[in-house]
């Protein structure tokens, strides 16, 4: 017969500022835990720009030599 014939039942302050900064750090936690996926996407593509071009810049280097060893064959 805490809460008294007729009284609804209430939430103590403490324990709503505690509730509400659960919800805040893991709000924080999912928008941290998504920059960090786009991030890792973001540098996927960079890694594969980056060997495209490597792989492009030595295609261009033996396409260089080759066509020189024809020029030199008669």
């Amino acid at each position: 017969m805490a809460d008294g014939p007729g009284y609804p039942p209430f939430d103590c302050a403490p324990g709503l500022r505690l509730a509400a900064h659960e919800r805040v750090a893991q709000i924080q936690h999912d928008n941290l835990c998504r920059r960090l996926d786009r991030l890792e996407e973001m540098m996927e593509r960079l890694e594969r720009r980056l060997w495209l071009t490597v792989y492009g810049v030595v295609a261009g280097i033996f396409a260089q030599a080759f066509q020189s060893f024809l020029s030199v064959s008669p």
